[in-house]
């Protein structure tokens, strides 16, 4: 597990490389949040975290439990999905907009073509909450 890349993986990358085209500026792995978002866009108020299906248990194919060593996975998925969910509840107190993104979600062009679409919508509409309020780091 030591192997397993937290931080630029390849979705991860793709994501921030659809942000950067679009014209998003944001910061990376900013530590001073609340599980440590991959992407935060501190002008839109919001944070973006690049899930891995597996290790943050997505219902979808890519997160199924593997048959050896179950429990251990079971447990082990469990925690991640729990400290997921207080990390993001803490994030949202602080005035946040948290953005989860799916590995699974975006496999494909025309998936990624939907992000690009909606995306925009989304941070505007919290864009409008965070420009007239003081600033966030």
């Amino acid at each position: 597990m030591s192997r397993v890349r937290n931080r630029n993986t390849k979705p991860e990358m793709l994501v921030r490389s659809v942000l950067h085209r679009l014209g998003y500026r944001f910061r990376l792995h900013r530590s001073d949040l609340p599980g440590t978002p991959d992407i935060v866009l501190p002008k839109y108020g919001t944070v973006i975290f690049v899930n891995g299906c597996f290790w943050h248990g997505h219902d979808c194919p890519r997160g199924k439990i593997p048959e050896t060593n179950r429990d251990f996975w079971e447990k082990k998925i469990e925690k991640n999905r729990t400290r997921d969910k207080e990390n993001y509840r803490k994030i949202e107190e602080l005035g946040w907009q948290t953005i989860i993104i799916w590995t699974c979600r975006i496999d494909t062009k025309d998936e990624i073509q939907k992000f690009i679409e909606r995306l925009p919508k989304i941070l505007q509409s919290n864009y409008k909450l965070v420009s007239g309020s003081a600033s966030k780091k």
